[in-house]
């Protein structure tokens, strides 16, 4: 897109070079002279992209404005182009989000929850999966906190407070982040947050202890941190969910689950194409 512009540029350049310049030819015999207007237009891209300049003719201000417009973005193009870069490079967000938290019982989570909780007690679903087909995301470690807003109990000020909630390891235990080693291109991965008490309807109003209900503002918060192969960077990127009444950001029941077959392309596992949908009532 940016080199289409620049040629863009330049063939404007040429045309109002060839209808400033002084000549005993007419308009007619200057732009039927193509090879003569692709010179000009070649040597203005060159001028653009930085690696030449133009000459003006002696004594003509078009000529001099129009070579100092293609030098000065020759100069501005480069450092604007690797900016652009740089920025894409480090502000990658290769991860995609179901776009609702379901909420349904421990004994619906992908692996035996621990003994001492109670199966019947509802667990947060967060779901997401990396969407880069070249972009291999290894070591990823998720996070989940709680936010909202409450009155200081030292006066009438407002204060934000953040509660750091445990999620479930692979083993069903609590722990204070999900680790994987891996991340497959694709796959869903899900990080879930025990609400320590059962759910029949929402909005939350209880989650790992905390009353909610004199809080306002309160929200979910799920980050991912990780590091990608071969850039050897670290990408980070995270999820907010809106926890308060009318939002619809959550969502009672177990999402669809997925079979997984390493032999054939992710995107045609059974259940793929309803991974933002919820399994019927009794599935």
């Amino acid at each position: 897109m940016a080199l289409g512009a620049l040629a863009g540029l330049a063939v404007a350049i040429a045309v109002a070079w060839t209808l400033t310049e002084e000549s005993a030819r007419g308009l007619g015999e200057r732009f039927g002279d193509v090879e003569g207007l692709l010179d000009i237009a070649l040597a203005a891209l060159r001028a653009c992209v930085g690696t030449d300049s133009l000459n003006p003719e002696p004594g003509s201000l078009s000529h001099a404005l129009l070579a100092t417009f293609a030098s000065v973005t020759g100069a501005l193009v480069p450092a604007v182009l690797l900016g652009i870069v740089l920025v894409k490079m480090f502000a990658l967000r290769p991860f995609v989000w179901r776009r609702r938290a379901s909420i349904s019982p421990g004994r619906t989570a992908d692996f035996p929850v621990a003994a001492e909780h109670d199966p019947e007690d509802a667990v947060i679903a967060v779901r997401f999966y990396n969407h880069f087909d070249n972009l291999s995301v290894v070591d990823l470690r998720a996070r989940a906190h709680l936010r909202y807003l409450e009155n200081s109990p030292y006066g009438d000020s407002r204060v934000i407070y953040k509660k750091w909630l445990q999620v479930l390891d692979e083993k069903g235990e609590r722990a204070d982040e999900r680790a994987w080693l891996a991340v497959e291109r694709g796959a869903p991965f899900t990080v879930w947050i025990p609400v320590d008490a059962p759910l029949t309807a929402l909005p939350l109003v209880r989650i790992q202890g905390k009353d909610l209900s004199a809080a306002t503002g309160v929200k979910l918060l799920v980050r991912l941190t990780a590091r990608t192969v071969g850039l050897g960077t670290e990408v980070a990127d995270e999820h907010w969910f809106d926890v308060s009444a009318g939002s619809d950001d959550f969502e009672l029941g177990r999402f669809v689950p997925l079979r997984a077959d390493p032999d054939t392309d992710v995107w045609t596992w059974e259940g793929w194409a309803r991974f933002d949908e919820l399994l019927a009532e009794g599935g």
